[in-house]
């Protein structure tokens, strides 16, 4: 027999694994919530801008998003200085020809001062988005508005909604990828207790983060609290919405795996190997347990990012095949570890025909890989320059590293299948020479106990003592068979440090899933950039113009404003005022506007005096864009008299 030099394995790594998974869950809940401003969907524009000052209140507040969202009815909130409601929560969907858009209607009569606009949202791929901005009118003020610090998809509730993202995820790749392993490569494992409580497990894990999810999904995407949880109109709200929608399926789906896997640990287990009775269960579990982990599956890809973005159609299939590739290969995986630890005597021909699934699941990875990639990132500069271009980065590189390390598993399979006929018959003779060493033992300890069932049975202390070094015997039996194969001890040293790096390629892959895809971003900061360029601009322009009539009182100071400076309708405001700033009560003011590059003009106004040293127009029409001449004649009494211009950008 080839002798070994891979080190031996510890105790249990069953355990340390358990214990990294639970960790990084954490970890995954933590990132996920400590950055809820990456969501999928942006605020590109709105009018009035952030920052902006109007002269007059606007009739509505708009804002423009990168993609498709869905609100509620209090979804955009407009507040005063004071910090009262100041719009009349009628939001109305002003979007056109592809153009995202909401608006909401303001009162009539507010006040100057400074206004702040509150949203949230929840964007096409199920991801909660929120933000504020602030505009005055009239002129800056401050503010009593205290707008909470915790944004939808943060705080407590999005830490606990992150880890069960993650545990949903790990739940289904150990129920589909181990009742995978065992009708594909074991079928034997049927009937292994250890192979059963791991499958059993990744059920109730998905089911519970299932149900977790739900509960959780109404404070997680309306910024609510861990109380919230209870509010039945909220879950009510939640159903309605398509990724309620999936996550219910998911719930039905998980009752029809329910019954696959007591078929699966109960008829078919008992089944004889090779009747043809096993071989049609096989096969009708095969066919349905494909059915049933598909649609598992389908919830992620019919409510994320598969289902939004170009190429839906195509993205939500690739998406199944995606996720049913990396559970028949990590959770087949995690399956192997357990049934190297566990079961001493696991065929090598089982070994080998994960060797051959786990290759055609890489396979499989690699191409819906490749084609996510290109999908949800678009360039190399979105590769490296976006965060979900960098954690995409990271993956790639986990999954090269767990392929390398596979390569040496293979290699370790491999010696295996070599020294199949020579080290065949050593072991079955030491299992038998075990067997018969434990009656050997059980026969003395029964004649130190009297030798009879009935001195056992008068001292139960006495025997349960027996039972446990019976046990003692029968473990360290198993051990020191299974540690006696150089070649088994090699390879669970591989497939742990795989099972090691899968579970951090999981947890890095549902971060992703959080993640604005690179693609979406370039794209919202593109359309950010050009709808700065060319959207309307949400405040006047104004102007000073220092004027002097030569006469008694005569010096002083225009101030002019356009509003919103563009062609077409504008609302014009002027103020006349003394060197010490009070209101200078011309008795007549009037303005002109020329366009001297296209020779149109001058176009005269005559604005309405409103109050003392205020004058307005509220229909200004300015026919096209350009840099206009602005002439503003103030005359200060019967014989003082002057114009001054300036000139300003329109459009």
């Amino acid at each position: 027999m080839t002798t070994a030099t891979a080190p031996r394995l510890g105790a249990s790594p069953v355990r340390p694994l358990s214990a990294l998974v639970v960790l990084l869950g954490t970890l995954i809940g933590l990132l996920a919530a400590a950055g809820p401003a990456s969501a999928h969907a942006a605020l590109i524009a709105s009018n009035p801008k952030d920052g902006a000052v109007v002269a007059t209140a606007p009739a509505e507040v708009t804002l423009t998003f990168s993609e498709q969202i869905a609100m509620g009815d209090d979804s955009i909130r407009v507040l005063e200085p004071s910090g009262k409601r100041a719009d009349t929560a009628r939001i109305r969907d002003l979007g056109t020809g592809g153009t995202v858009m909401y608006g909401v209607t303001l009162h009539s009569g507010l006040p100057d001062g400074t206004y702040t606009v509150a949203w949230q949202a929840v964007s096409a791929d199920s991801h909660p988005v929120s933000g504020a901005f602030t505009f005055s009118i009239g002129a800056p003020s401050a503010s009593t508005v205290a707008l909470p610090d915790q944004q939808a998809g943060g705080g407590a509730v999005g830490v606990l909604y992150g880890i069960a993202r993650y545990a949903a995820y790990a739940g289904f790749v150990l129920l589909a990828g181990g009742a995978a392993f065992v009708l594909l490569c074991w079928r034997r494992g049927a009937a292994v207790r250890p192979v059963q409580c791991l499958v059993v497990t990744g059920w109730v894990t998905l089911t519970a983060a299932t149900l977790a999810m739900l509960l959780l999904r109404g404070p997680y995407t309306a910024a609510g609290s861990l109380a919230d949880v209870a509010d039945l109109g909220a879950l009510g709200d939640v159903l309605e919405t398509k990724t309620g929608a999936a996550l219910v399926s998911r719930l039905l789906l998980l009752g029809a795996a329910a019954l696959f896997v007591a078929v699966l640990f109960g008829a078919y287990a008992r089944r004889d190997d090779g009747t043809q009775e096993k071989r049609d269960l096989a096969f009708g579990l095969g066919l349905g347990g494909t059915v049933v982990a598909a649609g598992i599956a389908a919830t992620w890809a019919l409510s994320e990012h598969a289902s939004t973005g170009i190429q839906p159609g195509v993205a939500m299939p690739v998406d199944v095949l995606h996720l049913l590739a990396v559970a028949l290969w990590l959770g087949g995986l995690v399956t192997l570890l357990t049934a190297l630890h566990r079961v001493p005597d696991v065929e090598r021909a089982a070994v080998l025909r994960f060797s051959r699934v786990a290759f055609a699941s890489v396979v499989v990875l690699t191409a819906t890989g490749i084609y996510q990639s290109w999908r949800q990132v678009g360039s190399w500069s979105a590769l490296t320059g976006t965060r979900y271009g960098q954690l995409l980065l990271v993956k790639i590189g986990l999954v090269v590293v767990m392929v390398a390390v596979a390569w040496l598993s293979r290699r370790w399979t491999l010696r295996l299948t070599e020294v199949t006929a020579s080290a065949a018959a050593p072991a079955e003779r030491t299992r038998e020479a075990g067997e018969a060493g434990d009656a050997d033992e059980v026969d003395a300890a029964g004649q130190e106990s009297g030798g009879t069932e009935s001195g056992a049975s008068a001292d139960p202390e006495r025997a349960a003592q027996l039972a446990r070094q019976r046990a003692a015997v029968a473990t360290a039996e198993r051990r020191r068979v299974r540690d006696a194969d150089g070649e088994r001890t090699g390879l669970r040293r591989s497939v742990l440090v795989e099972a090691g790096v899968a579970v951090v390629l999981l947890a890095v892959t549902t971060v992703l899933t959080s993640t604005e895809p690179g693609r979406t971003e370039e794209e919202a900061r593109g359309a950010g950039e050009r709808a700065a360029a060319t959207a309307p601009a949400a405040g006047p322009t104004e102007i000073s113009l220092p004027f002097d009539t030569g006469g008694e009182n005569g010096e002083g100071t225009v101030r002019l404003s356009l509003d919103p400076a563009q062609p077409g309708g504008n609302e014009m405001h002027v103020w006349a005022e003394t060197p010490g700033g009070d209101p200078l009560d011309a008795p007549e003011l009037k303005v002109s506007f020329t366009l001297t590059a296209k020779q149109i003009g001058p176009l005269p106004i005559t604005p309405d005096r409103v109050a003392p040293g205020h004058w307005s127009a509220s229909a200004v029409q300015i026919p096209m864009p350009g840099e206009w001449q602005v002439k503003v004649t103030v005359r200060t009494s019967d014989f003082d008299q002057t114009t001054v211009d300036e000139t300003i950008q329109i459009g």
